[in-house]
């Protein structure tokens, strides 16, 4: 897999993740949570932070990729041009 970004903050990869119907639906403290209904509801909370850490971001990625269906990689190249 290539490398992941390495500095991505929250608030990029919740635009990121916009092209695949997530909305950041609550703020509460320094976290975000984003909700889409595109192959069923799901949520996923992202801290607001300015650089997210490496395995932070391969947790949400694996998350959101296991909820839309398609591998990891997959989703990160469509998010990154990784």
């Amino acid at each position: 897999m290539a490398r992941l970004p390495r500095d991505l903050s929250g608030r990029d990869l919740a635009r990121a993740l916009r092209q695949f119907g997530y909305v950041v639906t609550r703020e509460s403290g320094s976290h975000m949570r984003l909700t889409t209904q595109q192959a069923g509801e799901h949520h996923v909370t992202i801290p607001d932070h300015a650089n997210l850490r490496v395995g932070t971001l391969a947790s949400i990625l694996g998350d959101v990729a296991t909820h839309l269906g398609i591998e990891r990689a997959a989703l990160a190249v469509s998010l990154f041009d990784v």
